[in-house]
């Protein structure tokens, strides 16, 4: 009776998705006599969710032994399926591979279509999109759709519609992808989906949004994925995921605080997980966080943690170096990133990086170049954030190259973009370029309403180091104007000077005649005590006014 009620127990705890008492139950009915074929599966579905890897590989191995005794070949299929897709997922493809093999071996035997055939192409789909064969991938999970869809199997069409969505994004046909996932996710959010399948959508459809930089659904999706993981408390498998984007998105609305403290949740919840390495991305979003508030050394230890746990520090620990004033290192490490890294979208993730910090060390041309390239993953990968995100790096590029009008007219689009997803530091962030702008163009007044704006919004956030830069700028135009005296046209001219612009350039820039820029260079050199524009020019970065 005891073996019942447990076994019982272990049951009705599943269907309800209580899953640390159905494994518990589960197993101890197991330890006083073994489990059959079925009750095994839901002990290793239990044990998964409770982030009991090996326990789900050993369960699903025991329940493929049963089932092939009982001559239920199909189902021993789908044990080996999802136990090759766990230790996949964990990075052991020499296990996983041998038990596709397994599987293989038994749907082949059988000799007649089934949905398993259909399952097994799921492999063979992530390894050509892995390998950069998108269409090939995409062709392949068209072949397990038709036996999902000929099988009535709710389970397959999910993730093979997800794969095929994938494939599609990433071949830059962006909004038919998008469609495809979103397909994916009725059959998510309507509840039709087997626990594992449905996380492992949740998750993998958010991660594309996420690369695409389509943060609107990212977010949609986030919040349907946070309402399923908490009506599943003791569910550890999903949450650390889940926490890390609700981080991400906390993050970027500007709730710094919020955002950190779910980012230090998501790396206990990977850290109760039975394999190393789990909780990557919750230190390089804490690192991000500590970063950017110029929490330095917690920075540091973040993003060392990150890698310690096998993940890529970059392009985070490069702008840590940046900020604390060590630029060759920023620089020799953002160009050896960007040289090993092929992937458009990966590589788009690293630009925007690369640009500021080539901008820093004064290679306008290396930012320029890489500009161009960020504009031309924004147009390939259209509809997402990547297009403002392009913008803005045109507009500093623009900007640290002398042409303001320019710059101005990007960074208002930038502005626009930042300012319709909520996001209030990449708008300030922004509003600082357009103060600059302003002020290269000898709209003082504008500039200053800027500069005020920013630092309002940087102080409320616990931006330091954008508080300091935004004073080192201002105070520096102060010391110019009274230690100097230079007036605020002549302040304007001398950016443009600094800039590498001819009087006549100048002269188009600010609307004024090549006589007055001529007659402003010259006031220039006497307050300066300087006898060309080189050592203008100088002055000019020594004292921060470009």
């Amino acid at each position: 009776m005891a073996v019942s009620g447990d076994l019982e127990r272990g049951r009705a705890a599943f269907v309800v998705r209580a899953w640390a008492d159905a494994y518990k139950a589960l197993d101890l009915a197991d330890h006083v006599a073994p489990l059959g074929a079925e009750d095994l599966e839901l002990l290793a579905v239990s044990a998964f969710m409770t982030g009991r890897h090996d326990d789900l590989v050993s369960g699903l191995e025991r329940a493929y032994g049963s089932y092939l005794d009982a001559g239920e070949a199909l189902r021993a299929v789908r044990c080996a399926f999802w136990a090759g897709f766990d230790l996949a997922y964990r990075g052991e493809l020499g296990r996983a591979t041998g038990w596709f093999g397994r599987a293989h071996r038994l749907v082949e035997a059988e000799g007649s279509a089934c949905a398993e055939a259909g399952y097994l192409l799921i492999p063979a789909v992530m390894g050509q999109r892995g390998g950069g064969d998108y269409e090939g991938a995409y062709v392949m999970a068209g072949r397990a759709v038709v036996i999902a869809e000929r099988f009535e199997d709710a389970d397959l069409l999910a993730l093979a519609l997800q794969e095929q969505g994938h494939c599609l994004v990433r071949e830059g046909r962006v909004e038919e992808g998008l469609g495809l996932l979103d397909e994916a996710m009725v059959a998510v959010t309507a509840g039709n989906l087997s626990p594992i399948v449905t996380g492992v959508i949740y998750c993998a459809v958010i991660d594309v949004c996420r690369a695409v930089y389509e943060l609107r659904r990212a977010k949609e999706w986030t919040e349907a994925l946070t309402s399923w993981c908490q009506e599943q408390p003791d569910m550890v498998v999903f949450s650390g995921e889940c926490l890390v984007h609700r981080a991400e998105i906390m993050q970027l609305h500007g709730a710094w605080q919020d955002a950190l403290r779910e980012a230090e949740r998501a790396g206990e919840r990977f850290r109760l997980e039975s394999y190393e390495g789990a909780d990557e991305r919750s230190y390089y979003q804490q690192a991000e966080l500590h970063r950017l508030q110029g929490a330095f050394v917690a920075a540091e230890e973040a993003y060392r943690d990150t890698s310690r746990c096998g993940g890529d520090p970059q392009p985070g620990l490069a702008l840590l170096r940046l900020a604390q004033g060590n630029v060759d290192a920023a620089g020799a490490a953002l160009r050896r990133v960007l040289g090993e890294t092929t992937g458009p979208l990966e590589r788009a993730r690293l630009l925007p990086a690369h640009i500021e910090i080539m901008l820093a060390v004064g290679d306008t041309e290396a930012a320029r170049s890489a500009c161009d390239e960020l504009g031309a993953l924004s147009e390939k990968y259209r509809g997402g954030v990547l297009g403002v995100i392009a913008a803005g790096a045109r507009g500093a590029v623009d900007l640290a190259t002398g042409d303001a009008r320019s710059a101005l007219i990007a960074l208002r689009d930038a502005e626009h973009g930042w300012l319709e997803l909520d996001a209030p530091y990449e708008t300030a962030r922004v509003r600082v370029g357009l103060a600059l702008a302003c002020r290269a163009l000898g709209d003082e007044e504008t500039a200053s309403l800027e500069f005020d704006a920013a630092r309002a919004v940087f102080e409320r956030l616990g931006a330091a180091p954008d508080v300091a830069r935004v004073d080192a700028i201002t105070v520096a135009e102060v010391v110019a104007a009274s230690v100097h005296g230079l007036t605020q046209r002549e302040q304007a001219v001398l950016r443009l000077v600094a800039a590498g612009k001819h009087n006549r350039e100048i002269a188009s820039t600010l609307v004024i005649s090549e006589h007055t820029v001529a007659r402003h260079i010259q006031n220039i050199f006497a307050k300066l005590d300087v006898s060309s524009r080189t050592a203008a020019s100088a002055f000019a970065h020594d004292h921060h006014l470009v």
